[in-house]
């Protein structure tokens, strides 16, 4: 980038940071009440050294994201990749799904220009509502040469996250979002931004193509003295890919994992993950992953292994040794 005015291109999705009719309370809102351009219009009174380019793609909760706005998203960030009058990308977005929507991103876009993901826990015209902030802080990061090279961001509560790092972890607290198995890539406020580290994926491609559909990969919680009828059921409506969000590391009972190792056999490819909120889920840790043609879903927890693996067997990769590769890397 120059030192010219950085040229931001904001693709709206809806959510919390554009939600309104909460009565200043945050309680009863409605995710995506106010249209971008008055979220923009608010920004840029502000006074903030950028040119935003607003483009809606959708105004829902991101409960509701799906193939359709993912795919918007995607064909939007691309044409703002090849057009050298964008210097990044700001996408608002819900905080329910922002990490497996990032992270799609993440696995599907070159790191040429800086992917900035924003939203808020409290709605836009509630008491202390935090979307203003949030939202002035990306476009401080976006419009920082630095920025490129790190994958797809989120930016929420003064923190840059890296979205293969970041999940939710409370339900209505500011500071909603943790990360694993790394700590925040910055600090940031409307007027200052601190880098912890170099930028690491400086000029990468993308590392898969965006899928051409949404395999369908379902995620099965393991719970004491479950049986194997959810592993079958799973099968009768055609899932592809299982993600197991396993007790401690990645562990289930026995006629659980007997029935995933028959999916596994069957050329459906089974990713161990936990249900427990951070750690890593290692091969062969209690469970014979060799022997039972499991993949452990390391760093990852259950909605971004899901994401993974819905890219790979999108694009065709559904043998374990392929699999385990890319969770590895």
């Amino acid at each position: 980038m120059s030192t010219r005015t950085p040229r931001i291109l904001v693709l709206g999705t809806g959510g919390t940071i554009a939600g309104a009719g909460s009565g200043g309370t945050g309680a009863g809102y409605r995710p995506g009440g106010l249209s971008l351009e008055v979220l923009v219009g608010h920004l840029a009174a502000l006074g903030l050294s950028a040119d935003l380019v607003p483009q809606e793609i959708a105004r829902i909760g991101s409960q509701d994201i799906g193939f359709a706005e993912w795919q918007a998203l995607h064909v939007a960030s691309m044409g703002a990749m090849d057009d050298p009058s964008v210097d990044a990308v700001i996408i608002t977005h819900g905080t329910d799904t922002a990490e497996e929507t990032g992270f799609l991103l993440d696995l599907t876009l070159p790191t040429t220009k800086p992917v900035i993901l924003v939203g808020a826990m409290r709605p836009a015209d509630a008491v202390g509502a935090d979307g203003m902030r949030n939202f002035a802080n990306a476009v401080k990061v976006a419009g920082d040469p630095a920025a490129a090279g790190r994958g797809v961001m989120l930016v929420m509560g003064d923190a840059v996250l890296a979205v293969r790092d970041a999940r939710k972890s409370a339900t209505s607290a500011i500071d909603a979002f943790r990360t694993f198995p790394r700590g925040p890539l910055a600090r940031v406020t409307p007027s200052s931004l601190d880098w912890f580290g170099p930028a690491h994926r400086v000029g990468e491609a993308a590392r898969y193509p965006f899928p051409a559909e949404l395999p369908r990969v379902a995620i099965l919680t393991a719970g004491a003295g479950m049986d194997a009828k959810p592993v079958e059921a799973l099968l009768g409506i055609g899932a592809r890919g299982i993600v197991l969000a396993g007790m401690g590391q990645g562990n289930a009972p026995r006629v659980v994992l007997e029935a995933l190792a028959a999916c596994a056999a069957s050329g459906v490819p089974v990713v161990r993950a936990s249900r427990v909120d951070e750690g890593l889920v290692d091969r062969n840790v209690e469970v014979e992953d060799d022997a039972l043609g499991l993949v452990a879903a390391r760093a990852l927890g259950p909605a971004k292994a899901r994401v993974l693996l819905i890219v790979l067997v999108a694009n065709g990769v559904t043998d374990a040794g392929r699999v385990q590769a890319a969770f590895d890397g």
